[in-house]
């Protein structure tokens, strides 16, 4: 029997700005890079559940699973239904979880290239990205299996960048940033939008020379917000560290050094 398994990455934001609101979004220009060393193991093994089921240690329940989520839009897809009754997906979790670093939205892009892979649906990544957009902003990314990518919009928008591998270490101190509560702050208090001209000059820089330029706070429109809420964060904002996200993870580049 094959072994339907595959790895699902983690990524970090190089950049992170905010150019624009729409609606309740704000639109981000942003360079997603992949972490080749940090990942997720997704596997569709067989069960007798007979029902959809989810193997894995999770802190959320599975109605809020980005996996859940990415199989009740695909489930109408001719045998997945079936496929579902005889498989179950295990996720062994390495990528911590609420961290800045897209674990449930690589599982759920992950899932969704698997499913389309093993039942066959022959869906271009174009088309798998029109589902990805529906779970969440960085899903689309994880989709497309770049290295390196700008992503803008509100992450539907992802064009491949090309540039050497990175080589990225990560840390993620035990501390669960809220997303919506940095949003909010961000823009009480911290809002500021990026320019076109500098927009345009970030996103054709190559990762590293953006990385040499930018402090952490320059690098990341949410880091500031994110401090003011959690200020043990600071501990972590050693030198040639950089925050990803909304955290709490930061990152650090190894390569050039």
């Amino acid at each position: 029997m094959i072994e339907m398994s595959e790895k699902s990455y983690a990524k970090v934001n190089i950049f992170l700005k905010i150019a624009d609101k729409r609606d309740n979004y704000h639109e981000l220009v942003s360079r997603f890079v992949r972490v080749h060393n940090l990942y997720d193991l997704m596997s569709f093994v067989k069960t007798s559940r007979k029902a959809f089921d989810i193997i894995g240690d999770f802190g959320c329940k599975m109605e809020t699973n980005t996996v859940y989520k990415a199989y009740k839009l695909i489930e109408k897809f001719n045998g997945v239904n079936e496929f579902f009754k005889n498989y179950g997906v295990k996720i062994e979790k390495n990528i911590p979880e609420f961290a800045g670093l897209g674990g449930g939205s690589s599982n759920a892009a992950t899932f969704l290239i698997m499913v389309n892979k093993y039942c066959n649906l022959n869906l271009s990544k174009d088309e798998l990205c029109q589902i990805a957009f529906r779970i969440g902003a960085d899903v689309p990314f994880f989709v497309y299996e770049y290295d390196s990518a700008n992503v803008t919009g509100i992450g539907e928008l992802v064009s491949k960048f090309e540039e050497e591998l990175l080589n990225i270490d990560t840390i993620t101190p035990n501390i669960k940033c809220n997303t919506g509560e940095i949003f909010k702050i961000f823009r009480e208090k911290f809002y500021k939008q990026i320019s076109k001209e500098e927009s345009n000059r970030l996103l054709n820089m190559k990762s590293i020379d953006i990385l040499k330029e930018l402090s952490i706070k320059d690098a990341n429109d949410l880091y500031e917000p994110s401090l003011s809420l959690y200020p043990q964060l600071s501990e972590y904002a050693k030198e040639n560290w950089y925050f990803s996200g909304s955290g709490s993870s930061f990152f650090k580049v190894n390569n050039g050094k």
